[in-house]
């Protein structure tokens, strides 16, 4: 299963945070924020992962992830030389999708709860598949509307006027058309190929399914000050009071069966005391 990261971008909403560093290798509590969706796309069984983002800060994402050897995945990066929206993210991956279908992931979301919802999306091999959240302000996000019997009738990209209360999350599951279906695109008023146009054309054809996610699950969005916050006290609290880790990719690995825990305690030995190594080491002898 192959799956593509989104962090490119100028985190523009996170300014000044952002003049120098790439937004999505800022700290969520205790891990750099590109581990949250990484993780989620990693339980979704992918393990050829390619990551966008500018040239300038790919070098930074590579010597923090490496190859991705340590956890049994294959690392792709790949250049996009200007932010030009998440259609345009999608072709600039060509070569590394390959048509097949992938995981789509933002940079910038965590989600937490099972994620039934994501294997439910990935047993179907054509068309799209979205998730539905609802939200107070949906206006700050993509909107779909859904008719009585649940399928999607509407969708925009923040709308001054809302038909719905539910947002989508910046998780997709998409076939291999995905790349000719944005090539056809063109820039909104924002300048932006859209994935919101995107997924009309899915919509167009009948084969665009929506997964509204019930009250068990957490979706957060970690680009805004309030939310990189939110986010950091919400991972903060449920990790002292389980004593699990959130985004753990290494925990991921092994529990995915990825590597072994003889390759992962080899690996654990090269890096820095602290609680993050000390949790890995407890969870691999336990």
């Amino acid at each position: 299963m192959k799956a593509l990261l989104l962090a490119g971008g100028r985190g523009s909403r996170l300014f000044p945070l952002t003049v120098a560093v790439n937004k999505h290798l800022l700290p969520v509590h205790d891990k750099p924020m590109l581990y949250y969706p990484l993780s989620t796309a990693m339980l979704g069984g992918a393990r050829d992962i390619g990551i966008v983002a500018s040239p300038e800060h790919l070098p930074a994402f590579q010597q923090l992830l490496g190859d991705g050897t340590q956890l049994g995945v294959c690392f792709s990066y790949i250049p996009q030389e200007a932010p030009r929206g998440i259609a345009d993210a999608i072709m600039t991956a060509d070569a590394f999708l390959a048509g097949e279908r992938c995981i789509l992931a933002l940079g910038d979301t965590l989600f937490w709860g099972h994620l039934d919802f994501l294997r439910d999306a990935l047993s179907r091999h054509a068309g799209a598949s979205v998730f539905a959240y609802p939200v107070r302000d949906p206006s700050r996000y993509g909107v779909v509307e859904l008719d009585d019997a649940g399928h999607p009738i509407w969708l925009d990209e923040k709308p001054a006027s809302p038909r719905s209360s539910l947002a989508i999350p910046g998780l997709y599951v998409l076939d291999g058309r995905a790349v000719s279906f944005a090539r056809s695109l063109k820039p909104s008023t924002r300048g932006e190929l859209e994935i919101t146009d995107l997924l009309r054309e899915y919509l167009r054809r009948g084969e665009l399914h929506v997964s509204p996610l019930g009250r068990g699950m957490a979706w957060l969005d970690m680009g805004t000050p309030d939310g990189l916050l939110d986010a950091s006290q919400f991972v903060s609290a449920l990790q002292a009071r389980q004593g699990l880790s959130i985004g753990c990719i290494e925990e991921v690995a092994v529990r995915m069966g990825f590597v072994t825990h003889a390759s992962m305690r080899a690996h654990m030995a090269t890096q820095p005391s602290g609680p993050y190594r000390s949790y890995v080491e407890a969870l691999l002898d336990g």
